[in-house]
């Protein structure tokens, strides 16, 4: 991995140098020195040039640096799984056979595997995280859509009226905050070694809890034969900085509503449910009773009375309803295959 990540940095070195990012150009410049000084072997100086090109070829202003414990890339030339036990790596001293663990999940999804996987080093454990090629089924055609509105003190709420509650979210993140700052104010050794225990522990739950939401409005959607629509999320912390109170911004800004949106997609594509996305503007000041539309129609951030016909609901419920019966923004899910789903074994 070492010499990999080393070679990586001397052939970004080369590509920076002859602004080229070409893997055709530079495997004639940099082949030799990778197998002579680096020595690795034919196909991992390969797929080092492919990574250092690749990694050039996103911004040609500045020269990419790898760090020593960077991912290594395998293809089916220098990895193959031998059963459900081993895997077969080349390494610089050769073919090593080295014994992997998975869960079920991703034993099923095996004969999935599209053939290219990366090697990953995080605290002291060895990942491979391989690429799926699933197929999905062609999407449904829906009779009724499914709206989601996502937002501080309620995660996600869908047209329903079910709520994903975010207090159990906000107490977790204050109490690693609170953690944190008083590990951090005392500096001990014990505590920088608690700070580096915890360091990854808020996004994992973050992951998990966006996983649980994702998959519940999927099924449910699914089941009612809908399709889901979501906001626009572009630019959403910058559209609402204004309206979020300064007390609430570090519990606005700490959510990953990318993630969760990243999440519908790609379940959403599995199971065959369209997803699209529509414009956010005005859908929680709208009644969704008679369409009338007012900055005062929001009495509290919980409470909609629409000043026009008296119709009262809570807020967010309003806001998926206009949200499930707005105009096609940006379809996301379209029938085809979905690539990119990543497993992971140790």
């Amino acid at each position: 991995m070492h010499a990999f990540n080393e070679a990586a940095n001397y052939v970004a070195q080369v590509a920076f140098a002859e602004q080229t990012a070409n893997k055709f150009e530079l495997q004639k410049l940099v082949y030799g020195e990778l197998r002579s000084t680096y020595g690795l072997a034919a196909q991992l100086a390969i797929r080092c040039i492919s990574k250092a090109s690749e990694a050039y070829k996103r911004d040609k202003s500045i020269q990419p640096t790898f760090r020593p414990e960077g991912a290594i890339v395998y293809d089916p030339r220098v990895m193959s799984f031998k059963g459900l036990t081993h895997v077969s790596l080349l390494t610089l001293a050769g073919r090593v056979l080295v014994p992997f663990l998975m869960g079920s999940y991703q034993e099923s999804r095996l004969g999935a595997i599209k053939g290219q996987a990366d090697l990953l080093y995080r605290n002291g454990v060895f990942y491979l995280a391989v690429t799926l090629d699933v197929p999905t089924p062609t999407p449904d055609q829906p009779t009724d859509t499914l709206g989601v509105d996502l937002g501080i003190v309620n995660i996600a709420t869908d047209s329903t009226g079910e709520t994903f509650n975010g207090e159990q979210v906000e107490k977790t993140r204050q109490r690693m905050l609170n953690l944190r700052t008083a590990l951090q104010k005392k500096g001990t050794k014990s505590a920088k070694r608690h700070l580096k225990k915890l360091s990854g522990k808020e996004a994992r739950f973050r992951k998990n809890t966006n996983h649980v939401i994702s998959k519940r409005i999927v099924q449910k959607a699914k089941a009612n034969n809908q399709a889901i629509a979501l906001e626009e999320l572009r630019h959403i912390r910058q559209r609402t900085e204004r309206t979020v109170r300064h007390s609430q911004r570090a519990r606005h800004s700490s959510w990953s509503f990318w993630q969760l949106r990243f999440f519908l997609s790609y379940k959403a594509a599995l199971a065959g449910v369209p997803l699209h996305t529509v414009d956010p503007r005005n859908t929680s000041r709208t009644c969704s009773e008679c369409g009338h539309c007012a900055k005062e129609n929001r009495k509290s951030q919980a409470s909609f009375l629409c000043q026009a016909c008296g119709h009262c609901d809570n807020a967010d419920r309003n806001a998926a309803i206009n949200i499930s019966r707005a105009s096609v923004m940006v379809p996301i899910v379209w029938a085809g295959s979905f690539s990119g789903c990543s497993q992971r074994s140790a």
